[in-house]
């Protein structure tokens, strides 16, 4: 299966960046982390919503109420897993502030959207069988550099309850590498630098430079 990280496709090249990516790795389905920001892709797409997206879409996504021809082949993992190349793949869209975290998500506006709340990482935490985990948030221990502290104690107690093989994580736009207890975890660098590869039967996860678009 193919796995991109950050899209933030809202321009032409990054469009064509993105679409790049998808002709090079030749794969039938794809897993995307989060900030997508274009949603009409080329085959079948298993995503997180990241801070940077459309949110009348996702919000659209969420409730399963798409009308637009601007959305084909984008399915919205949101607290939600499904079968991709014979593996589970689990994910929790949106990033962390402390200030929303625990209200209910239907009062949530405007940009606010973007977070996830208590609710989202309860029900992912009630899913089972999950081999991939994909989060927008890092756990910590994963080797980012930020000017801030990197790690979120949410993703932590979801890798705690799931116990995933594989977790991919956006957001930070460089690639690194850590395991979490049993748990393998990805950063992955954005779609306009790399694309990366996962073998199903194995979990091995391989990167690729994506081509000039």
């Amino acid at each position: 299966m193919l796995v991109l990280g950050d899209a933030h496709a809202t321009t032409p090249g990054r469009r064509r960046a993105l679409f790049a990516a998808y002709r090079a790795a030749n794969e039938s389905v794809a897993v995307q982390a989060g900030d997508l920001m274009y949603y009409d892709l080329p085959v079948q797409t298993y995503f997180i919503g990241g801070n940077n997206e459309d949110f009348d879409a996702i919000d659209a996504l969420r409730n399963g109420r798409v009308e637009s021809d601007d959305v084909a082949n984008a399915t919205l993992l949101n607290s939600t897993a499904a079968t991709v190349d014979g593996r589970r793949v689990a994910g929790l869209t949106g990033n962390y502030a402390p200030t929303q975290f625990d209200k209910p998500r239907a009062v949530l506006r405007g940009d606010r959207r973007r977070h996830f709340v208590r609710s989202d990482v309860e029900a992912v935490m009630d899913l089972d069988d999950i081999d991939i985990f994909v989060a927008h948030e890092a756990p910590n221990g994963l080797p980012v550099e930020e000017d801030y502290d990197v790690g979120c104690q949410h993703i932590d107690d979801i890798l705690d309850a799931l116990q995933p093989s594989l977790c991919l994580v956006g957001h930070h736009h460089q690639h690194a590498e850590c395991d979490y207890g049993d748990t393998h975890v990805v950063g992955l660098e954005p779609a306009w630098e790399s694309y990366y590869v996962v073998d199903p039967d194995t979990l091995a996860v391989t990167r690729h430079d994506t081509p000039p678009a």
